[in-house]
Protein backbone atom coordinates (compact mmCIF):
# COMPACT_ATOMS: atom_id res chain seq x y z
CA UNK A 1 0.00 0.00 0.00
CA UNK A 2 1.41 3.64 -0.90
CA UNK A 3 0.47 5.91 1.83
CA UNK A 4 1.94 9.22 0.04
CA UNK A 5 1.91 10.70 -3.17
CA UNK A 6 4.79 8.91 -4.90
CA UNK A 7 6.73 11.54 -6.09
CA UNK A 8 6.31 13.70 -3.14
CA UNK A 9 7.62 16.91 -4.79
CA UNK A 10 9.38 20.16 -3.04
CA UNK A 11 7.91 23.27 -4.44
CA UNK A 12 11.55 25.15 -3.66
CA UNK A 13 12.65 24.08 -6.51
CA UNK A 14 10.17 23.82 -8.84
CA UNK A 15 7.27 22.93 -9.20
CA UNK A 16 6.80 21.24 -10.44
CA UNK A 17 15.25 20.59 -36.56
CA UNK A 18 14.59 17.45 -36.81
CA UNK A 19 15.59 15.89 -39.74
CA UNK A 20 12.26 14.70 -41.77
CA UNK A 21 12.04 11.88 -42.95
CA UNK A 22 9.11 11.88 -45.34
CA UNK A 23 7.62 15.32 -44.34
CA UNK A 24 6.16 14.95 -40.90
CA UNK A 25 2.51 13.92 -42.56
CA UNK A 26 1.33 10.46 -42.06
CA UNK A 27 -1.18 8.82 -40.35
CA UNK A 28 -0.93 8.42 -36.58
CA UNK A 29 -2.01 5.04 -35.17
CA UNK A 30 -0.85 4.81 -31.78
CA UNK A 31 0.67 6.42 -28.81
CA UNK A 32 2.54 5.69 -25.98
CA UNK A 33 1.19 7.13 -22.92
CA UNK A 34 1.59 7.11 -19.26
CA UNK A 35 -0.78 3.74 -18.85
CA UNK A 36 1.91 2.03 -20.52
CA UNK A 37 3.61 2.17 -17.23
CA UNK A 38 2.91 1.07 -13.78
CA UNK A 39 3.44 3.74 -10.67
CA UNK A 40 3.48 6.59 -12.73
CA UNK A 41 3.04 10.16 -11.48
CA UNK A 42 2.64 12.97 -13.29
CA UNK A 43 3.48 16.99 -13.02
CA UNK A 44 2.34 19.46 -15.28
CA UNK A 45 4.88 22.67 -13.94
CA UNK A 46 4.01 25.80 -15.43
CA UNK A 47 6.99 28.56 -15.51
CA UNK A 48 7.65 32.36 -16.39
CA UNK A 49 10.63 33.93 -14.68
CA UNK A 50 9.97 33.00 -10.82
CA UNK A 51 5.74 32.40 -10.98
CA UNK A 52 5.14 28.87 -11.58
CA UNK A 53 1.73 26.96 -10.94
CA UNK A 54 2.26 23.41 -9.76
CA UNK A 55 -0.33 20.67 -11.13
CA UNK A 56 0.10 16.83 -9.27
CA UNK A 57 -1.76 14.17 -10.33
CA UNK A 58 -1.27 10.65 -8.69
CA UNK A 59 -1.58 7.22 -8.81
CA UNK A 60 -2.82 6.61 -5.27
CA UNK A 61 -5.13 3.23 -5.57
CA UNK A 62 -6.72 2.16 -2.33
CA UNK A 63 -8.99 3.23 0.21
CA UNK A 64 -8.78 7.38 0.14
CA UNK A 65 -8.85 7.25 3.59
CA UNK A 66 -5.04 6.25 3.20
CA UNK A 67 -4.22 9.26 1.31
CA UNK A 68 -1.84 11.83 2.15
CA UNK A 69 0.39 14.05 0.04
CA UNK A 70 3.36 15.89 1.51
CA UNK A 71 5.37 18.48 0.25
CA UNK A 72 7.95 20.89 1.06
CA UNK A 73 6.98 24.49 -0.07
CA UNK A 74 9.65 27.58 -0.11
CA UNK A 75 6.99 30.19 1.05
CA UNK A 76 3.76 30.39 3.79
CA UNK A 77 0.37 29.50 1.06
CA UNK A 78 -2.75 31.25 1.38
CA UNK A 79 -5.82 28.99 0.55
CA UNK A 80 -6.61 31.49 -2.82
CA UNK A 81 -3.12 30.37 -3.72
CA UNK A 82 -4.58 26.63 -4.28
CA UNK A 83 -7.06 24.99 -6.69
CA UNK A 84 -8.51 21.43 -7.31
CA UNK A 85 -8.08 20.91 -11.12
CA UNK A 86 -9.44 18.53 -13.89
CA UNK A 87 -7.48 15.54 -14.13
CA UNK A 88 -9.00 15.11 -17.90
CA UNK A 89 -6.31 18.12 -19.25
CA UNK A 90 -3.49 16.50 -17.57
CA UNK A 91 -4.57 13.25 -19.33
CA UNK A 92 -5.14 15.31 -22.61
CA UNK A 93 -1.30 16.66 -22.13
CA UNK A 94 -0.41 13.45 -22.02
CA UNK A 95 -1.99 12.16 -25.36
CA UNK A 96 -0.71 15.44 -26.89
CA UNK A 97 2.93 14.79 -25.90
CA UNK A 98 3.32 11.09 -25.75
CA UNK A 99 5.66 9.29 -28.57
CA UNK A 100 3.31 8.15 -31.30
CA UNK A 101 3.20 5.90 -33.88
CA UNK A 102 3.08 7.07 -37.56
CA UNK A 103 2.51 4.91 -41.30
CA UNK A 104 3.06 5.82 -44.73
CA UNK A 105 1.81 3.56 -47.81
CA UNK A 106 4.64 3.23 -50.44
CA UNK A 107 3.71 5.61 -53.89
CA UNK A 108 3.02 3.60 -57.22
CA UNK A 109 7.23 3.81 -58.47
CA UNK A 110 5.72 4.49 -61.58
CA UNK A 111 3.63 7.15 -60.97
CA UNK A 112 5.04 10.45 -62.26
CA UNK A 113 3.26 12.32 -59.38
CA UNK A 114 4.38 11.93 -55.60
CA UNK A 115 1.37 12.08 -53.07
CA UNK A 116 1.70 12.69 -49.48
CA UNK A 117 -0.83 11.97 -46.32
CA UNK A 118 -1.97 14.61 -44.54
CA UNK A 119 -1.96 14.08 -40.95
CA UNK A 120 -5.42 14.06 -39.32
CA UNK A 121 -5.92 16.76 -36.33
CA UNK A 122 -5.75 15.06 -34.39
CA UNK A 123 -14.51 26.57 -8.44
CA UNK A 124 -12.20 27.17 -5.02
CA UNK A 125 -14.26 27.98 -2.05
CA UNK A 126 -14.91 31.07 -0.09
CA UNK A 127 -11.40 32.01 1.34
CA UNK A 128 -11.63 32.46 5.30
CA UNK A 129 -8.59 34.17 6.55
CA UNK A 130 -6.07 32.10 8.10
CA UNK A 131 -5.43 31.09 11.28
CA UNK A 132 -1.59 31.28 11.82
CA UNK A 133 0.97 30.83 14.10
CA UNK A 134 -0.62 27.72 16.08
CA UNK A 135 2.03 25.64 17.67
CA UNK A 136 0.87 22.00 17.98
CA UNK A 137 4.54 20.58 19.89
CA UNK A 138 7.30 18.47 18.83
CA UNK A 139 8.75 21.58 17.12
CA UNK A 140 6.03 21.63 14.62
CA UNK A 141 3.69 24.89 14.09
CA UNK A 142 0.67 25.11 12.08
CA UNK A 143 0.55 28.11 10.20
CA UNK A 144 -2.55 27.53 8.64
CA UNK A 145 -5.69 25.36 7.61
CA UNK A 146 -7.78 25.03 4.68
CA UNK A 147 -10.39 22.60 3.28
CA UNK A 148 -10.47 22.91 -0.38
CA UNK A 149 -12.95 21.13 -2.33
CA UNK A 150 -12.21 17.53 -1.17
CA UNK A 151 -9.02 18.02 0.13
CA UNK A 152 -7.75 19.07 4.17
CA UNK A 153 -5.02 21.06 3.75
CA UNK A 154 -2.77 21.78 6.69
CA UNK A 155 0.55 24.49 6.39
CA UNK A 156 3.34 23.69 8.64
CA UNK A 157 6.69 24.91 9.19
CA UNK A 158 9.06 22.79 11.81
CA UNK A 159 12.41 22.65 13.55
CA UNK A 160 13.67 19.33 13.81
CA UNK A 161 12.52 16.49 11.45
CA UNK A 162 11.78 13.47 14.36
CA UNK A 163 9.27 15.87 15.87
CA UNK A 164 7.65 16.72 12.27
CA UNK A 165 7.43 12.81 11.95
CA UNK A 166 5.68 12.33 15.34
CA UNK A 167 3.06 15.34 14.60
CA UNK A 168 2.21 13.78 11.12
CA UNK A 169 1.73 10.12 12.81
CA UNK A 170 -0.19 11.48 15.48
CA UNK A 171 -2.38 13.99 13.23
CA UNK A 172 -3.35 10.43 10.90
CA UNK A 173 -0.79 10.70 7.97
CA UNK A 174 1.28 7.51 7.24
CA UNK A 175 4.89 8.62 7.25
CA UNK A 176 7.20 5.69 5.86
CA UNK A 177 10.04 5.00 8.08
CA UNK A 178 13.01 6.23 6.67
CA UNK A 179 11.69 9.96 6.18
CA UNK A 180 13.66 11.57 8.98
CA UNK A 181 17.15 11.93 6.94
CA UNK A 182 14.96 13.43 3.89
CA UNK A 183 12.74 15.85 5.97
CA UNK A 184 15.70 17.00 7.78
CA UNK A 185 17.37 18.34 5.21
CA UNK A 186 14.85 20.37 3.81
CA UNK A 187 13.92 21.47 7.31
CA UNK A 188 17.37 23.26 7.39
CA UNK A 189 16.35 25.06 4.39
CA UNK A 190 13.54 26.81 6.09
CA UNK A 191 11.00 25.39 4.20
CA UNK A 192 7.03 25.41 4.48
CA UNK A 193 5.57 22.27 4.54
CA UNK A 194 1.75 21.70 2.45
CA UNK A 195 0.07 18.63 3.91
CA UNK A 196 -2.88 17.32 2.34
CA UNK A 197 -5.34 14.11 2.61
CA UNK A 198 -9.26 13.20 1.74
CA UNK A 199 -11.94 15.08 3.68
CA UNK A 200 -14.15 11.56 3.29
CA UNK A 201 -17.65 14.00 3.59
CA UNK A 202 -16.47 16.49 1.52
CA UNK A 203 -15.85 14.08 -1.24
CA UNK A 204 -19.17 12.09 -1.05
CA UNK A 205 -20.53 15.59 -1.23
CA UNK A 206 -19.15 16.93 -4.39
CA UNK A 207 -19.83 13.33 -5.90
CA UNK A 208 -16.30 12.62 -7.13
CA UNK A 209 -15.12 8.97 -6.92
CA UNK A 210 -11.63 9.54 -7.47
CA UNK A 211 -8.53 11.89 -6.40
CA UNK A 212 -8.24 15.30 -8.40
CA UNK A 213 -5.44 16.73 -8.93
CA UNK A 214 -4.23 19.52 -6.45
CA UNK A 215 -2.61 22.78 -8.08
CA UNK A 216 -0.48 25.84 -6.23
CA UNK A 217 0.51 28.91 -7.55
CA UNK A 218 3.67 30.30 -5.72
CA UNK A 219 6.79 32.34 -6.60
CA UNK A 220 10.15 30.85 -6.09
CA UNK A 221 13.55 32.05 -8.25
CA UNK A 222 14.44 27.56 -7.79
CA UNK A 223 13.48 25.78 -10.42
CA UNK A 224 13.25 21.93 -9.22
CA UNK A 225 11.57 19.27 -8.24
CA UNK A 226 12.32 17.27 -5.03
CA UNK A 227 11.79 13.16 -5.55
CA UNK A 228 13.74 11.80 -2.67
CA UNK A 229 11.32 12.00 -0.15
CA UNK A 230 9.21 9.61 -2.85
CA UNK A 231 11.58 6.98 -3.21
CA UNK A 232 11.56 6.23 0.51
CA UNK A 233 7.79 4.01 0.37
CA UNK A 234 8.37 2.79 -3.14
CA UNK A 235 9.25 -0.88 -3.62
CA UNK A 236 11.31 -0.42 -6.62
CA UNK A 237 11.85 2.07 -9.55
CA UNK A 238 9.45 4.98 -9.67
CA UNK A 239 8.04 6.72 -13.25
CA UNK A 240 7.65 10.08 -13.36
CA UNK A 241 6.52 12.34 -16.18
CA UNK A 242 6.89 15.89 -16.16
CA UNK A 243 4.94 18.08 -19.01
CA UNK A 244 6.60 21.71 -18.42
CA UNK A 245 4.68 24.88 -20.12
CA UNK A 246 7.06 27.81 -21.02
CA UNK A 247 6.61 30.85 -22.91
CA UNK A 248 10.52 30.50 -23.99
CA UNK A 249 11.57 27.09 -25.19
CA UNK A 250 12.83 23.70 -24.06
CA UNK A 251 13.01 22.57 -20.18
CA UNK A 252 15.82 20.21 -19.12
CA UNK A 253 17.53 18.93 -16.49
CA UNK A 254 21.05 20.78 -15.08
CA UNK A 255 22.13 18.18 -12.84
CA UNK A 256 21.34 15.19 -14.55
CA UNK A 257 21.51 14.70 -18.40
CA UNK A 258 18.82 15.24 -20.31
CA UNK A 259 19.26 12.70 -23.39
CA UNK A 260 16.54 12.37 -26.53
CA UNK A 261 14.97 9.16 -26.96
CA UNK A 262 15.83 7.31 -30.40
CA UNK A 263 13.39 8.83 -32.91
CA UNK A 264 12.21 8.50 -36.56
CA UNK A 265 13.02 5.14 -36.82
CA UNK A 266 11.49 2.73 -38.89
CA UNK A 267 10.07 -0.70 -38.07
CA UNK A 268 8.65 -3.51 -39.35
CA UNK A 269 4.90 -3.34 -40.16
CA UNK A 270 3.68 -5.43 -37.74
CA UNK A 271 4.56 -3.60 -34.83
CA UNK A 272 1.29 -1.61 -35.10
CA UNK A 273 -0.01 -4.66 -33.38
CA UNK A 274 2.59 -4.47 -30.55
CA UNK A 275 3.28 -0.77 -29.87
CA UNK A 276 2.71 -0.53 -26.27
CA UNK A 277 5.33 -4.05 -26.21
CA UNK A 278 7.99 -2.22 -28.52
CA UNK A 279 8.02 1.35 -26.44
CA UNK A 280 8.06 0.08 -22.96
CA UNK A 281 10.57 -2.74 -24.16
CA UNK A 282 12.79 0.62 -25.70
CA UNK A 283 12.61 2.32 -22.24
CA UNK A 284 13.36 -0.27 -20.71
CA UNK A 285 16.71 -0.46 -23.21
CA UNK A 286 17.33 3.83 -23.05
CA UNK A 287 17.27 3.17 -19.36
CA UNK A 288 19.78 0.31 -18.89
CA UNK A 289 22.36 2.04 -21.49
CA UNK A 290 22.40 4.73 -19.75
CA UNK A 291 22.26 2.87 -15.81
CA UNK A 292 19.41 4.89 -14.85
CA UNK A 293 20.81 8.17 -14.42
CA UNK A 294 19.37 10.40 -16.74
CA UNK A 295 16.29 12.00 -17.76
CA UNK A 296 14.55 11.36 -21.52
CA UNK A 297 12.96 14.10 -23.65
CA UNK A 298 9.96 12.34 -25.26
CA UNK A 299 8.42 15.29 -26.69
CA UNK A 300 9.52 18.92 -27.14
CA UNK A 301 6.86 21.59 -29.26
CA UNK A 302 5.74 24.98 -29.62
CA UNK A 303 2.14 24.50 -29.15
CA UNK A 304 0.73 26.63 -31.71
CA UNK A 305 0.79 23.19 -34.26
CA UNK A 306 1.41 20.10 -34.24
CA UNK A 307 2.46 17.14 -36.48
CA UNK A 308 1.45 14.49 -36.48
CA UNK A 309 -1.26 15.78 -33.65
CA UNK A 310 -1.50 12.96 -31.43
CA UNK A 311 -4.81 14.43 -29.72
CA UNK A 312 -6.91 18.04 -30.14
CA UNK A 313 -5.07 20.52 -29.91
CA UNK A 314 -5.20 23.09 -26.71
CA UNK A 315 -7.65 25.69 -26.39
CA UNK A 316 -6.49 28.87 -24.50
CA UNK A 317 -8.91 28.36 -21.81
CA UNK A 318 -7.76 24.89 -21.24
CA UNK A 319 -4.09 26.02 -21.13
CA UNK A 320 -5.48 29.12 -18.45
CA UNK A 321 -6.74 26.03 -16.66
CA UNK A 322 -3.33 24.24 -16.52
CA UNK A 323 -1.78 27.55 -14.87
CA UNK A 324 -0.72 29.21 -18.30
CA UNK A 325 -1.31 32.77 -16.70
CA UNK A 326 0.77 34.99 -19.23
CA UNK A 327 -2.75 34.27 -21.56
CA UNK A 328 -4.52 37.45 -22.22
CA UNK A 329 -8.28 36.41 -20.40
CA UNK A 330 -9.48 37.52 -23.95
CA UNK A 331 -7.63 34.64 -25.72
CA UNK A 332 -9.25 32.03 -22.88
CA UNK A 333 -12.98 32.90 -24.25
CA UNK A 334 -11.67 32.18 -27.84
CA UNK A 335 -11.96 28.61 -29.64
CA UNK A 336 -8.53 27.38 -30.14
CA UNK A 337 -6.54 29.18 -33.26
CA UNK A 338 -6.77 27.97 -36.89
CA UNK A 339 -2.92 27.92 -37.29
CA UNK A 340 -3.54 25.09 -34.46
CA UNK A 341 -5.46 22.74 -36.82
CA UNK A 342 -2.83 23.45 -39.42
CA UNK A 343 -4.67 27.05 -41.05
CA UNK A 344 -2.99 30.44 -39.90
CA UNK A 345 -3.15 33.16 -37.45
CA UNK A 346 -2.03 34.14 -33.84
CA UNK A 347 -0.64 31.26 -31.70
CA UNK A 348 -0.33 31.38 -28.41
CA UNK A 349 3.43 32.11 -26.55
CA UNK A 350 3.62 28.40 -24.63
CA UNK A 351 6.26 26.04 -25.36
CA UNK A 352 5.27 22.12 -24.26
CA UNK A 353 8.24 19.40 -22.68
CA UNK A 354 7.59 16.45 -21.71
CA UNK A 355 10.02 14.80 -19.80
CA UNK A 356 10.13 10.96 -18.53
CA UNK A 357 12.60 9.74 -15.24
CA UNK A 358 12.38 6.70 -13.83
CA UNK A 359 14.35 6.45 -10.94
CA UNK A 360 15.28 5.11 -7.77
CA UNK A 361 16.66 6.50 -4.70
CA UNK A 362 20.53 5.23 -5.27
CA UNK A 363 20.38 5.62 -8.89
CA UNK A 364 18.73 9.78 -8.37
CA UNK A 365 19.89 10.83 -5.09
CA UNK A 366 19.45 14.54 -5.62
CA UNK A 367 16.24 16.49 -6.65
CA UNK A 368 15.72 17.36 -10.27
CA UNK A 369 16.99 21.04 -11.00
CA UNK A 370 15.57 22.38 -14.07
CA UNK A 371 16.73 25.43 -16.51
CA UNK A 372 14.28 27.39 -19.40
CA UNK A 373 16.65 26.99 -22.59
CA UNK A 374 16.07 29.56 -25.52
CA UNK A 375 15.81 26.27 -27.69
CA UNK A 376 12.59 26.07 -29.69
CA UNK A 377 13.80 23.18 -31.98
CA UNK A 378 10.97 20.83 -31.97
CA UNK A 379 10.86 17.32 -30.98
CA UNK A 380 9.10 14.26 -30.74
CA UNK A 381 9.11 9.94 -30.18
CA UNK A 382 8.13 9.20 -33.55
CA UNK A 383 8.32 5.80 -35.17
CA UNK A 384 7.45 4.87 -38.53
CA UNK A 385 5.75 1.92 -40.45
CA UNK A 386 5.94 1.90 -44.29
CA UNK A 387 3.66 -0.47 -46.00
CA UNK A 388 5.34 -1.77 -49.51
CA UNK A 389 3.76 -0.91 -52.35
CA UNK A 390 1.49 -3.96 -53.77
CA UNK A 391 1.14 -3.20 -57.62
CA UNK A 392 1.36 -4.63 -60.50
CA UNK A 393 3.32 -2.16 -62.99
CA UNK A 394 6.31 -3.35 -64.18
CA UNK A 395 8.01 -0.26 -64.97
CA UNK A 396 11.91 0.01 -64.63
CA UNK A 397 11.28 2.08 -61.10
CA UNK A 398 9.52 -0.55 -60.13
CA UNK A 399 11.66 -3.50 -60.73
CA UNK A 400 14.14 -1.47 -58.95
CA UNK A 401 11.66 -0.75 -55.83
CA UNK A 402 10.71 -4.53 -55.56
CA UNK A 403 14.81 -5.22 -55.52
CA UNK A 404 15.11 -3.13 -53.01
CA UNK A 405 12.25 -4.10 -50.18
CA UNK A 406 14.34 -7.41 -48.75
CA UNK A 407 17.06 -4.98 -47.97
CA UNK A 408 15.00 -2.45 -46.35
CA UNK A 409 13.32 -4.69 -44.80
CA UNK A 410 16.28 -6.30 -43.24
CA UNK A 411 17.27 -3.39 -42.10
CA UNK A 412 14.11 -2.66 -40.29
CA UNK A 413 14.38 -5.99 -38.53
CA UNK A 414 17.89 -5.23 -37.38
CA UNK A 415 16.53 -1.37 -36.30
CA UNK A 416 13.52 -2.84 -33.78
CA UNK A 417 16.37 -5.55 -32.40
CA UNK A 418 18.98 -3.14 -31.51
CA UNK A 419 16.04 -0.93 -30.02
CA UNK A 420 14.04 -3.34 -28.03
CA UNK A 421 16.53 -6.06 -27.70
CA UNK A 422 14.08 -8.47 -29.59
CA UNK A 423 15.71 -11.90 -30.46
CA UNK A 424 16.15 -10.68 -34.27
CA UNK A 425 15.16 -14.43 -35.54
CA UNK A 426 11.73 -13.80 -34.06
CA UNK A 427 11.34 -10.91 -35.11
CA UNK A 428 12.53 -12.22 -38.61
CA UNK A 429 10.22 -14.48 -38.46
CA UNK A 430 7.01 -12.68 -37.86
CA UNK A 431 8.09 -10.74 -41.08
CA UNK A 432 8.34 -13.69 -43.07
CA UNK A 433 12.17 -13.00 -43.50
CA UNK A 434 14.87 -16.15 -43.97
CA UNK A 435 16.25 -16.74 -40.48
CA UNK A 436 20.17 -15.57 -39.76
CA UNK A 437 20.39 -14.05 -43.32
CA UNK A 438 22.28 -11.35 -41.78
CA UNK A 439 25.70 -10.99 -44.71
CA UNK A 440 24.28 -7.85 -46.24
CA UNK A 441 22.93 -5.85 -42.91
CA UNK A 442 26.00 -3.28 -42.80
CA UNK A 443 24.84 -3.12 -39.17
CA UNK A 444 25.80 -6.76 -38.46
CA UNK A 445 29.38 -8.53 -38.16
CA UNK A 446 30.25 -11.80 -38.30
CA UNK A 447 30.93 -12.20 -35.06
CA UNK A 448 27.64 -11.27 -33.94
CA UNK A 449 26.46 -14.47 -34.60
CA UNK A 450 29.07 -16.33 -32.26
CA UNK A 451 27.01 -15.87 -29.23
CA UNK A 452 23.47 -14.79 -30.25
CA UNK A 453 21.18 -15.44 -27.28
Amino acid sequence: MKHLFTAIILLTALIIPLPEVYSFCGFYVAKADTKLFNQASQVVIVRQADKMVLTMANDFQGDPKEFAVVIPVPTFIEKGQIHIGDKTLIDHLDAYTAPRLVEYYDENPCSPYRMYDIAPSAALKSEAAPQRAKKDGHGVTVEAEYTVGEYDIVILSATQSDGLETWLTENGYRIPQGATAVLESYIKQKVHFFVAKVNLTEQVKLGFKYLRPIQVAYESPKFMLPIRLGTINSNGHQELFIYTLTSTGRVETTNYRTVKLPSDKELPVYVKDQFADFYRALFDQQVQAENMKTVFLEYAWDMSWCDPCAADPFSPKELRDLGVFWLDNAETSQPPSPRWGGGGGPAPAVFVTRLHVRYTADKFPQDLVFQETADRTNFQGRYILRHPWTGEDSCAEAKEYRKSLPERHRQEAQELASLTGWDIDKIRQQMNLPLGDEKSSPNNSWWQKLWRK
